[in-house]
């Protein structure tokens, strides 16, 4: 593989979105861990390995599909998408997309034998989605549900079936967490589709922010980062109080993001951003963890 293919195939592979794969296995393993006392670290390697290879699969099949579509333009303002820009043609593309989707099934197998079919109900939708996100007769990303999506598959999903293969249990404390992952994730997707807002407008790209509008979009992430921070309290009800301390970095960082959008046009500043955004899903985990040491 040549240097100018690696480095487009990386580009490809969007890096800075990976916390989104990274962190709800990272904090449902810190969850099980807390309240079983155990701790298997061949099933989270099996786990964190088939989430990211979903993640990396679905930017892939975006990067192809959305070029295919003639949604990234030459106005793009987010980061070069390498099907549109000629780096990588998009049946390349598609075919790193498949094989990720194949490394995600090798994983899932491991999974599978150890929890059984409650694997098959996570895994075959969450390896369809990850094209149908972009692909199919009902692109997510195309009908104003990437939101819905995020929180469902990269929050609640994520979250309660790693605290599963951990423990063999659906607790309800997992749900907690997996719905203040999910807003924190779809958090990054808000701010993403209302930076594109203007391009994807021309394009038939119908996300949130293009439905409803600049305003409301802003106060979507405004609402999806409050809800992610007043969840904190019930982990008083679960009997689990230091964990609400994982509030604080979403007080603490919120309100710039909040303001950001609010008081910033579309343009490669948000960039920065969803950087930052990004930065706040890791602090929620690194707190996280460390209230489960008490």
């Amino acid at each position: 593989m040549s240097a100018t293919t690696l480095h487009a195939c990386i580009l490809a592979a969007r890096p800075k979105t990976l916390p989104a794969a990274i962190v709800p296995v990272w904090v449902g393993c810190v969850l099980a861990w807390k309240l079983t006392g155990h701790f298997d670290p061949g099933l989270a390697a099996a786990t964190l390995g088939g989430a990211i290879a979903i993640q990396l699969a679905t930017n892939f099949f975006n990067d192809a599909i959305d070029s295919r579509k003639g949604a990234d333009t030459a106005g793009r303002l987010g980061p070069t998408r390498v099907t549109a820009a000629g780096l990588l043609s998009s049946h390349a593309v598609l075919a790193w997309a498949c094989g990720f989707l194949l490394l995600a099934c090798g994983c899932g197998v491991v999974l599978y034998h150890a929890r059984g079919w409650p694997i098959l109900a996570i895994g075959v939708p969450s390896l369809f989605l990850a094209y149908g996100y972009t692909g199919g007769p009902f692109p997510l990303a195309y009908r104003g549900l990437g939101e819905l999506f995020v929180i469902l598959f990269f929050g609640l999903i994520a979250v309660t079936g790693t605290v599963f293969i951990q423990s063999g249990d659906w607790p309800a404390a997992a749900w907690l967490l997996g719905m203040q992952i999910g807003l924190l994730s779809a958090v990054l997707i808000s701010i993403n589709n209302l930076r594109d807002r203007a391009e994807d407008a021309t394009t038939g790209k119908r996300t949130l922010a293009v439905r409803c509008g600049h305003h409301v979009a802003v106060a979507v992430i405004a609402l999806e980062l409050t809800l992610a921070a007043a969840a904190g309290l019930a982990w008083g009800r679960c009997g689990h109080l230091p964990f609400a301390a994982a509030s604080l970095p979403v007080i603490m960082l919120g309100w710039r993001l909040v303001r950001g959008v609010a008081t910033q046009p579309p343009g490669p500043a948000f960039n920065r951003l969803l950087a930052l955004g990004g930065v706040l899903l890791l602090l929620f985990a690194a707190v996280f963890q460390v209230a489960a040491l008490r």
